[in-house]
């Protein structure tokens, strides 16, 4: 039995690309923990399924009537490139009404993948364990790391908080602060 006979090649390439591209495409925008092989491939042909199956009509279609072969070419290259990627953002969307929110989990790892992946820009207090606080500005230059990486932020400008605790002005000559998830107690954000 040789894998690398062309009906096996096609039948991996169908039910293993459009899956693949669907959770990569996922992944970049709900980053997340990594899952072994056996779900990673459960999910891949799953997904893959999904996708011809929402399809379906327009597959039969294509194979039942007259199409010119560079149309029959190009629609094939949309099931399997384009529609998976589509897929995932029409997914997304889904998850986002209010109604679908009560029903399911939201995708996030923990709340700070949640707050930062928002991209909102906040006035910050890092409170560290060793009770110092560190005062900046989290703007469209700012990062937070996601999952699966170790939780740090870096304030693309650092602040001087006021005896009122009041944001009084920028540190002169900076050019913002990183700060590790290891020292962090916990933060405040207030909004711009």
């Amino acid at each position: 039995m040789d894998i690398w006979e062309s009906n096996k090649l096609i039948l991996f390439i169908m039910f293993v690309i459009p899956g693949f591209i669907c959770v990569r495409v996922y992944k970049l925008i709900y980053p997340s923990q990594g899952k072994d092989s056996g779900t990673l491939l459960y999910d891949t042909v799953t997904y893959s399924c999904i996708n011809y199956a929402a399809l379906s009509f327009f597959i039969f279609q294509v194979e039942s009537n007259p199409v010119p072969p560079l149309w029959k070419n190009l629609f094939y290259f949309f099931v399997l490139f384009i529609s998976p990627i589509l897929m995932v953002f029409a997914w997304k969307k889904i998850r986002s009404y209010e109604k679908i929110k009560t029903l399911i989990f939201h995708p996030s790892d923990s709340a700070w993948d949640y707050l930062f992946s928002q991209r909102n820009k906040y006035w910050v207090e890092v409170f560290l364990k060793n009770g110092e606080v560190v005062a900046g500005y989290y703007g469209s230059k700012s990062f937070a790391s996601a999952s699966p990486e170790e939780k740090h932020i870096y304030l693309e400008q650092r602040w001087v908080m006021g005896s009122d605790g009041e944001f009084e002005r920028p540190v002169d000559r900076t050019a913002g602060v990183i700060v590790l998830h290891s020292e962090i107690s916990h933060i405040e954000l207030r909004n711009i």
